[in-house]
């Protein structure tokens, strides 16, 4: 793909990077991706002929991301692209990133949903889970299992899979917590969906439940979520707080102790449950999917991204241009 690169994890992967990436690809002009050498996290080799930007989407913590910390390596690259503010700070913190100029943020762009999710039956009320496990799975699963003793008209859809990332040996670990569901009467395992039919059932769905012990750097399956006029049920942690705006059924969770986040997750998901119950939904859906559609939008990531694209290709028209002087970069551990 022009200008956005591919290594031997990407590849293989169908997640929210790769969703972003390859959406991007289709929209921005070809012939003006050729000059450019963009890099999602991970780095392998730089081509000194292209103008090279670093799109981060991981944390600092990161053993990929280490060689950010020096600015030797740093200045290897013409641009930083972040995907949230959040993470940016994070890195500011945490890798001395500086403030200035050299970093960006984009946000993710999504398609939105249709305004006719809105309209949804709550004969039955669904609840969803659209993430890998290890972000939160095992912590909702017995919490709807007490849930359901005392709503029978509740149902949760569970997406997740490690296949996702073509990482199928992952999900060995999972198997019993999906069998589990398998044989609960009121959840459906799907495992590993593709986005398109995936965002189709989440448009019929009410309420996305996602009680996540994964600090992410921004959350791809809230936006769609939001966007698909759902009850957004999730904690503060990592950069769920900054995608979402404040706006949904956000907790403070206690992740030193799962009992008590366990506990807060009920408290949280059965307000959701009557919320729905009782038609009184409509208004923290609607603004949240105002909010999402219109900050997320991918016509709006596409524009910044051909906006920096273009100054950048301004700054550095030729080859020779994009040579960066730079002192001999040793990359150290300690």
């Amino acid at each position: 793909m022009a200008g956005f690169e591919e290594n031997e994890i990407s590849l293989k992967a169908n997640g929210g990077t790769e969703l972003i990436k390859r959406r991007l690809g289709g929209l921005l002009d070809p012939t003006l991706l050729d000059n450019f050498q963009i890099i999602s996290s991970r780095i392998r080799e730089l081509n000194p002929e292209k103008i090279r930007v670093m799109w981060s989407h991981d944390l600092p913590e990161d053993p990929e991301s280490e060689k950010i910390k020096h600015k030797a390596y740093r200045d290897k690259f013409h641009k930083f692209v972040f995907v949230s503010n959040w993470q940016y700070n994070r890195y500011q913190l945490f890798s001395g990133l500086p403030y200035d100029t050299t970093s960006i943020i984009i946000e993710h762009g999504i398609v939105p949903s249709p305004a006719s999710c809105l309209n949804k039956p709550n004969d039955k009320i669904r609840l969803v889970y659209t993430s890998t496990p290890q972000r939160g799975l095992e912590l909702l699963v017995p919490v709807f299992k007490r849930l359901a003793e005392k709503y029978p008209n509740i149902h949760l859809d569970v997406f997740s899979s490690f296949k996702i990332y073509g990482f199928d040996e992952a999900d060995k670990r999972y198997e019993p917590l999906y069998e589990e569901c398998r044989n609960h009467p009121q959840i459906t395992y799907h495992g590993f969906t593709p986005n398109d039919e995936l965002r189709a059932h989440v448009d019929k769905c009410h309420i996305f439940a996602y009680p996540s012990i994964w600090m992410e750097t921004a959350c791809i399956a809230l936006m769609e979520a939001m966007s698909a006029g759902l009850v957004c049920v999730h904690p503060n942690f990592g950069a769920l707080a900054d995608t979402s705006g404040g706006l949904n059924m956000m907790y403070h969770g206690n992740f030193n102790d799962r009992n008590s986040h366990a506990n807060i997750l009920y408290s949280y998901l059965e307000g959701a449950i009557e919320l729905v119950k009782s038609n009184k939904s409509a208004e923290l859906v609607g603004y949240a999917k105002f909010y999402a559609d219109n900050r997320f939008h991918i016509n709006r990531a596409m524009q910044q991204w051909e906006n920096l694209l273009k100054t950048l290709l301004n700054d550095y028209p030729t080859i020779e241009s994009r040579f960066i002087a730079e002192e001999k970069f040793v990359y150290r551990t300690t």
